[in-house]
């Protein structure tokens, strides 16, 4: 009976030979682990959609961040809810809302902590758009102004990093000047560059009460079927100043991830949403899948597909998996 060369069931005997040839691992500092801020004080109230993420006040949002870096999370990004929304998303650049304060709790908490905060107006506007509405529609130019805005406020309270996901045209380098205006050429822009109008984002909307009150985003975030618009969209925000760029969601733009990856050299994240979490954790919970294999399973290949950095709410548990 003839046999081939290469058999290659050799090196998959055991864990140790496929730990050793594994092309692709997963270690904490992948993660960045997204933390929902809420006004208050001693504030920790859970997310019914997403089981194990909670909105907290910034005091508790400072030891979830100590807590994560001690698992080797060293990265978190901040989502604010505030008291008070209006038409213009105004409180979103309030040196004493949520996002900020909690900014400065973390880096009391956690200095080793690199602190990332989201840019857009979904969460302060009070009609849920990700900017000024003219109109029946989102206008583009006046809302540039005030993501900056934003921005300059997280850099001021002492964001390392600050990421647009508002989906405007230009907003990374009007980003980017008002930054370096105001002294702060030294924090760092990670861009959402390619934001698909997904139906996975429905938990997050809860959790940061972002629901549209009409409409939907399609508008100005990306058509689900497009990818050499995605290559656009990344080199365009890398000429305009993004240290980094992101593909959001993950799991059902893998593609997307791989093409990034193969156009540009910078840092490129991607974002494992919030539907995609509560997908698994509703199957884990009805005992239809091995949650903890399935996450790892997940995780593994966005970075294999190309990605550099992972936002997800499995950053807790998968980095106590790993160890």
């Amino acid at each position: 009976m003839s046999f081939p060369l290469h058999r290659y069931r050799r090196l998959r005997r055991s864990e140790s030979l496929r730990t050793m040839v594994r092309e692709t691992s997963l270690a904490p500092s992948d993660f960045i682990a997204p933390l929902f801020v809420v006004p208050g004080k001693g504030v920790r109230q859970g997310v019914a959609s997403m089981p194990g993420v909670d909105r907290t006040s910034a005091d508790l949002t400072g030891k979830d961040a100590k807590a994560l870096a001690d698992l080797g999370v060293l990265s978190v990004i901040l989502f604010g809810i505030p008291d008070h929304k209006d038409a213009k998303g105004t409180s979103s650049a309030d040196p004493e809302g949520p996002v900020c304060r909690a900014v400065r709790a973390i880096k009391a908490e956690s200095p080793k902590t690199v602190v990332m905060t989201d840019i857009c107006l979904c969460e302060y506007t009070d009609h849920g758009h990700c900017g000024v509405i003219k109109g029946d529609t989102v206008d583009n130019d006046p809302t540039l102004a005030i993501l900056a805005a934003e921005a300059v406020a997280h850099a001021k309270a002492g964001a390392d990093v600050v990421a647009p996901s508002d989906m405007m045209d230009g907003r990374v380098g009007a980003i980017r000047a008002a930054l370096d205006k105001e002294g702060f050429a030294d924090v760092a822009l990670l861009s959402y560059a390619a934001k698909y109008a997904s139906g996975f984002y429905g938990p997050f909307r809860e959790a940061a009460e972002s629901t549209p009150s009409f409409g939907d985003r399609r508008a100005y975030q990306m058509d689900p079927g497009n990818v050499r618009e995605a290559v656009k969209e990344v080199l365009s925000d890398v000429a305009e100043g993004a240290d980094m760029v992101m593909v959001k969601p993950a799991l059902s733009y893998m593609d997307v991830i791989r093409a990034a990856k193969e156009v540009t050299n910078v840092p490129l994240a991607c974002y494992n949403v919030s539907g995609e979490y509560a997908m698994v954790k509703a199957a884990a919970a009805n005992g239809w899948i091995d949650g903890q294999r399935v996450t790892l399973e997940i995780l593994t290949s966005f970075k294999r597909a190309g990605a550099d950095l992972i936002l997800t709410y499995h950053a807790k548990e998968a980095s106590q998996w790993i160890g």
